[in-house]
């Protein structure tokens, strides 16, 4: 009787299909299939992948994308699944492109520990507040855009009509358009221009009540999900909610407080050579995450006590406010990891005392 074999596993992942590949202890490519995107297809790849030999793992490409229900299926049948960065364009244009190659790579790396990350696993709260903070960024955004048509429409309107709205507050310059009823031909460029401001004062309410509703849909959910976070000082809900979506539902998958600081881009990066020896700003990361802490810093900068004496400190210190302010992100990616993955404990009622 033989013994089974040793695999691992790589999965290029794509919309409609996707490309799994089989290698075993020493590297050696088995086999190689591809599998439709739904539930059933990637029950039937597991399938596949067992079918191969022992499995360890399953290195999957774009966990946070295309991945995502592989990923899912992957761990609830408690498969150890390792995130897999796509291949740079060197090795591209060394071994070629294709979506087997891809597949082959993806088993390669976990195989070789080039690839060790562990996905989030996008199935509690924190995915939850991800998916309604999608749509109250996009209608921020969108009602800034609109703001801001408003307002150069408005500046190139016919005299007639930019004396009056000219000067209004915001909020009553979109009542009064939002209510108007402009009557005449389109062809005349003042009639024109008041009906183009009337829909867009529309779309500007529609925006402004969208996401208020999802702010009093998130406001409990990113209670719940990170109730610590909200009761530090500089931090409000929109912030709260970004921090746990970059970590994910599983915190602990970061290993450090410096892996998570690395990831939010507020760890400088050694730019050392020679006699030289410094530091530069780690423009990669997260950008929102590193947004979050931003804001957080200034708003302690602002308001907080002990952040204002701090600063004075580092000025008096000769540093510049940039410097102070990669500190103080530095300082609060610490602060926030340790919460994050802190269970939240309700505190036990102390003795009274006689």
């Amino acid at each position: 009787m033989t013994n089974e074999i040793t695999v691992v596993g790589g999965v290029d992942t794509h919309t409609d299909v996707h490309q799994a590949a089989v290698v075993d202890s020493i590297g050696r490519h088995l086999a190689t299939k591809a599998f439709p995107t739904h539930p059933a297809g990637c029950l039937r790849l597991l399938e596949w992948l067992r079918s191969q030999g022992e499995l360890t793992a399953v290195g999957v490409e774009g966990t946070g994308a295309y991945g995502a229900e592989l990923a899912r299926v992957l761990k609830a049948n408690r498969i150890t699944v390792v995130e897999v960065d796509r291949p740079d364009r060197r090795a591209r244009r060394t071994h070629g492109k294709s979506d087997p190659v891809d597949a082959y790579a993806a088993a390669a790396a976990v195989l070789s520990g080039r690839a060790a990350g562990v996905p989030k696993t996008r199935n509690g709260i924190v995915e939850a507040i991800r998916s309604l903070r999608v749509v109250r960024r996009s209608a921020v955004k969108s009602r800034t855009q609109t703001t801001n048509q408003i307002h150069n429409l408005v500046v190139t309107a016919p005299g007639d009509v930019r004396e009056q709205l000219r000067g209004l507050p915001r909020k009553e310059l979109i009542d009064r358009l939002a209510r108007s009823r402009p009557t005449g031909l389109v062809a005349d460029p003042a009639h024109a221009v008041r009906v183009a401001l009337r829909r867009l004062a529309r779309r500007h309410r529609h925006l402004t009540a969208e996401f208020t509703e999802a702010d009093a849909e998130l406001r409990p959910l990113v209670g719940r999900g990170a109730p610590e976070l909200v009761a530090l000082p500089g931090i409000g809900t929109e912030t709260a909610a970004q921090l746990p979506i970059t970590t994910g539902d599983n915190p602990d998958r970061l290993g450090s407080e410096a892996s998570f600081a690395h990831l939010c881009a507020a760890a400088p990066i050694p730019a050392s050579s020679g006699r030289t020896h410094r530091h530069r700003l780690n423009r990669g990361g997260d950008r929102q995450a590193n947004n979050a802490l931003h804001m957080i810093a200034i708003v302690r900068m602002r308001h907080d006590t002990r952040t204002q004496e701090y600063v004075a400190r580092r000025v008096t210190e000769g540093l510049s406010k940039k410097d102070i302010l990669r500190c103080l992100k530095r300082f609060i990616a610490r602060e926030v990891y340790k919460h994050l993955t802190r269970q939240h404990t309700t505190p036990k009622t102390l003795p009274q005392t006689a």
